[in-house]
């Protein structure tokens, strides 16, 4: 933190729920006066000096409410909470709350400050699955250049894949750990009859059914898209066409019709 405030860097951490930052919770926790920080959270903006930092810095405690079902999880360890202050005072359901400390040196409200934090999380999600479902987590050679290769494959490999799940599973994000089992876990047939190409899937597992029906539908869309980009030269590529589609699917918006390829190629897939 000393670096990037001498390089006037803004900067935003997450603080370890050592003994001093919670003494601190403990001071603000009985406050009433905290602002809404998004999606259920909470925060009281301070001032906090923990041991080595040589100044107080500005910090903001984030809190939300846990039902009584949770800390029961809690307590069976089936939840690794960081810190938990029971609020019996309230004669409410809620039995205690989940507390995080942000150190920042920004000058953003506590609201933007929680959404910045959970952004940073979500990004941090991806950096996981590529370490720990997709190989990133290290290569056994010592050669910048080849280490550099297999990340760029490994990284394209993990846009391509992750795009096309999606487009499989409109309605969530599915990692590789589940996606994968899901759409790959089958054997193809490839046949040939009049000038045509069949491929026919045997799956082997219990939910083949949806991902068979999700794989046509993919595949539909895909040729439809080629076609169309074939057809009209200054049209976007599928490329655009795919980004456009999750653009609309993530914004929450009505996506395109089902092309008419699908009922088509419905039949093909076994």
């Amino acid at each position: 933190m000393a670096a990037l405030e001498e390089r006037e860097q803004p900067d935003l951490f997450k603080l370890k729920l050592s003994k001093n930052v919670k003494r601190h919770i403990s001071r603000v926790c009985d406050e009433t006066d905290w602002t809404d920080a998004g999606q259920g959270w909470e925060g009281k903006e301070g001032q906090l000096a923990l041991q080595g930092w040589d100044h107080k810095r500005r910090v903001v405690v984030l809190r939300r409410p846990l039902t009584r079902e949770k800390v029961a999880q809690e307590e069976s360890g089936q939840l690794m909470l960081s810190f938990i202050e029971a609020n019996r005072k309230r004669g409410k359901e809620i039995t205690g709350y989940e507390y995080a400390v942000l150190v920042t040196n920004t000058r953003y409200e506590i609201l933007s400050l929680g959404q910045l934090y959970r952004d940073r999380a979500d990004a941090e999600n991806a950096f996981d699955e590529l370490k720990n479902q997709w190989g990133w987590g290290g290569y056994t050679t010592h050669d910048l250049h080849r280490c550099q290769l297999a990340a760029r494959a490994v990284a394209l490999i993990y846009n391509g894949w992750s795009l096309f799940v999606r487009l499989a599973n409109p309605e969530a994000r599915r990692e590789a750990i589940t996606s994968r089992p899901w759409l790959m876990t089958s054997v193809g047939r490839k046949t040939e009859h009049a000038g045509q190409t069949t491929v026919t899937l045997t799956g082997l597992h219990a939910h083949f059914a949806p991902a068979r029906a999700a794989l046509t539908r993919v595949f539909a869309l895909l040729q439809g898209w080629v076609a169309e980009t074939a057809e009209q030269l200054p049209d976007p590529s599928v490329w655009h066409r795919v980004c456009d589609h999750l653009k609309q699917i993530l914004a929450g918006a009505e996506g395109p019709p089902t092309h008419p390829l699908l009922g088509n190629y419905a039949d093909e897939v076994g």
